[in-house]
Order: C-alpha cells, then structure tokens, then sequence
C-alpha cells in the first residue's frame, strides 16, 4: 500500500488528460487508465496504411474558444495552431448554398426574402437570452418557431436537429441549439466570414503531447486496460478491478466514461436510486465514415445536409480546412450518422455502411466515381452525443457520487454548452481542483 495511487482518473479524453496533466504536475501520484489501444476519446487518431494520420472523427475548435489555446500556450505549443477562414454551406434541393456570410444568407432563395432577415436576425435575438434556465423547459423547434418562424424551422433546423438527435428530435431542449448559435455567431471576423482553429497534425497530436508531459512530472497513462468492477467499504471507493484482473487501489478516483459505464461499474454496490439516475440521461451512437479521395467534392468545409433522404447530418470536407499537402495531396472527407444503437444500420459492417453512404454520395455529387476512393475507414462511438432534454439541468447527475472519494467529469455534464474539445479542457481542470479539495 506504500505506493498506492493518489488519484486514479478512468478515460484518457480530454478531460481525464487535463485532470491528470494539473494534478500530476501538483505532484500527486496519478494514474490515467483507458480501455481503447490510443488516447483522445472521440478526439483520437488513427493511420492509413501508407502513414497518413487524423482524427477518427472531424475536430476544429472556434476561433473565441478559451482552454484549448491555453493549454497549448502551457505546453510551449502555440506555433501549431493555424486560424484558418472556413466555407460553410447547405445542401437543400438537389443543390449547394453557401452559407458563409450575410451576403450569402441574403442570396439563399429557397426562402423568402422576410424569411431570410428573420433568419439573420435570429443571432440579435438569440444573444438577448442572458439566463438558459429561462429557455430550458422549451423544446429546441417551440423556441426556433417563435423567433424565427415555421417555415424558416422546417427548412433550417428542422432538418439538421432530426439529423443530429434521431428519434429524440422532439424533446432536445432550447439550451442546446442557443448555445450553438451563441458560440458561432461570435467566430466571425471583420468581413463576417468564420474562422476557425486547428492544432497542426490533429486533436490526437495534442492529446500525445498531454500524455508526454503528465509522465515527465511522474504520472502513468495506460491504454487496453478497462475498468470492469468497483470494490467498496462503506462509503470509500476502495479499488478497481480491471479486464484482466488487476487490481488498482487509489485514494481518489476520477471517471470521465459515458454515465451508463459508470453505472455498470458501481452496480451491486450502492442503491438503485442512484444508478437509476447515472442510467437517466440518453445517448446517441455516431457512425463516421472517412472518406480517402482523388479529388475534391467541392469548395465547401462544412456542408449541412438537409434535404430529406440522406443518411448523414453533413458533409465535412477537412482538406478545405486543413491542406490537402498535409494527407499526401488527398482529399478527406467525413460523413457523419447520428442514430440509437438500436438501429440496423448500426450492425452494418464497414463495406455495408461505405455502399450504403457512397450511393447517396453520388446523388449530391453524380461526378464522384469509384475511381476517386483512394480508402476508407468507418468509425463507431457507442454514447457519442448526449440528449439534453427538457429541464435537463434538473435530472443532470452531479459530479459527486455515493462514495466520498469517487468524482464524476463526463461529456454529458459541459451543460449548458456542448460536448467539446475545449469544454472537456476546462471541465478536467475544474475536477482536479475540486477532486484535490474534497
């Protein structure tokens, strides 16, 4: 017991990264477990076969985001950040639009020309809303239809929101669609286009980094070890028992997985009640497939899809953010499925699910040829976006559990703001601090 673990952090994302890189560098003794082969969680990487290395799935962070660049300023890294400007559209129609400044907003004719100011002036009106508590108990399409009106809804929103959270498009709450419109209108720059960041290599690069630096103060990060069973006394985390039958004693714990695997971890020993509320809050799966190619689709970065009939939220061409010189003059795509794992195109396997999205790709762009396919890879992420319901806040569960040395930092608790790369920095410095203090 003499080398027993100050704090043992489950999940190598972001926020258990961050958690371990300030607590490490306070010198407690600190261990970082996580059950995938990479760290990163949904901000991981992988490689094709000849080298070329990116996120699994599509990352950015905005140009006014706050801990991202902060934490690359610690690491002595802010000459890898580019701020690059970005064209963003929407597939409506059997045709593209651009959507990336006022001008274009005024050229979209797929609305009326009163629709289209209701539509720029929804950013005045959104920034109005200065307590999200206020707009909480309304569902996201009750509050887009006041201000902006139904047919405005059903051809912006209504399509991307249905896209996003599948079967529980009625019940997402306003929070989550006000604070996207918040945080976007405030990337523009002096023209009105929007600017973005990127970090040279990917998320991935920078989660490496954070692992370097949390073993050159003293700390371990291991990856293919999964938590399986938590062992207590009384109201004391005492241990976690892994996949192979280890046994990890620490005297602070930190879990950053999907509530539902916490969950499973403390089941048999605690009460129900609180498992039923660490079980309350949904998920949905994403299905990402990425795309190699020859050639470009178009000049667009980000191009929503929403014309009905399509199997994706949108079409991300990262090579119209990121150079084309940086993937060996190939051109990377990611199409992007948000769907319950319920659903039978979830158990498509990889060959089924690129026919299956290809086919449709090639009704938005009829040029594209088998030829153009250089590779692909399909990725899956099981409780890849939390539901925030109507009065989420109020069944949210909280950061402290039934166990007084156990602590809880996950993705479904950035609220009001979105799951996030930069919100995850923030949140994992927030546990260390209160974790060390508790």
């Amino acid at each position: 017991m003499t080398k027993q673990l100050d704090f043992l952090i489950v999940g190598a994302g972001f926020t258990g990264l961050t958690a371990a890189y300030v607590l490490s560098k306070k010198g407690y003794k600190v261990k970082v477990i996580e059950a995938n082969t990479s760290v990163g969680g949904l901000a991981g990487t992988f490689q094709f076969k000849d080298g070329v290395k990116l996120e699994m799935f599509y990352h950015h962070w905005f140009n006014n985001d706050k801990y991202v660049p902060e934490l690359v300023r610690e690491l002595g890294l802010e000459g890898d950040v580019v701020t690059l400007p970005t064209r963003t559209g929407m597939y409506f129609n059997g045709r593209i639009w651009k959507l990336s400044s006022p001008l274009d907003l005024l050229r979209f004719k797929a609305l009326s020309f009163i629709d289209r100011l209701r539509l720029g002036f929804l950013v005045l009106q959104v920034r109005r809303v200065k307590d999200w508590r206020a707009i909480e108990h309304l569902s996201a399409r009750e509050w887009l239809e006041s201000l902006c009106g139904k047919t405005v809804y059903r051809v912006v929103w209504e399509p991307l929101i249905k896209a996003k959270f599948s079967i529980y498009a009625e019940s997402v709450n306003a929070v989550w669609m006000w604070k996207k419109l918040v945080l976007r209108g405030g990337t523009r720059n002096d023209k009105g286009g929007e600017e973005l960041a990127y970090f040279k290599g990917g998320f991935g690069r920078l989660a490496e980094k954070m692992v370097n630096a949390i073993r050159d103060s003293g700390g371990e990060v291991v990856c293919g070890v999964c938590a399986n069973k938590a062992h207590t006394v009384d109201k004391q985390l005492i241990s976690l028992e892994t996949d192979n039958g280890e046994m990890i004693f620490a005297k602070k714990f930190i879990f950053t997985p999907a509530f539902p695997i916490i969950a499973n971890l403390f089941e048999g020993t605690t009460n129900k009640s609180w498992l039923s509320t660490m079980r309350r809050v949904r998920y949905l799966g994403n299905m990402c497939l990425v795309l190699r190619l020859k050639n470009s689709l178009s000049d667009t970065y980000w191009l929503n899809v929403n014309d009905p009939g399509f199997p994706f939220v949108g079409v991300i061409e990262h090579t119209n953010f990121d150079s084309p010189e940086n993937y060996k003059n190939s051109h990377i795509v990611y199409l992007s499925r948000y769907l319950p794992v319920e659903d039978p195109v979830w158990k498509f396997d990889d060959r089924e699910y690129f026919e299956y999205c290809i086919a449709h790709l090639k009704r938005m762009f009829p040029e594209i040829s088998d030829s153009w396919v250089l590779d692909f890879k399909v990725w899956r992420a099981e409780y890849a976006q939390p539901v925030t319901e109507k009065n989420y806040s109020q069944y949210l569960p909280d950061t402290k559990t039934p166990f007084e040395n156990s602590f809880i930092s996950t993705m479904a608790q950035i609220y009001p703001e979105d799951r996030g790369t930069n919100y995850a920095i923030r949140e994992g410095r927030n546990i260390a601090v209160y974790a060390s203090e508790h």
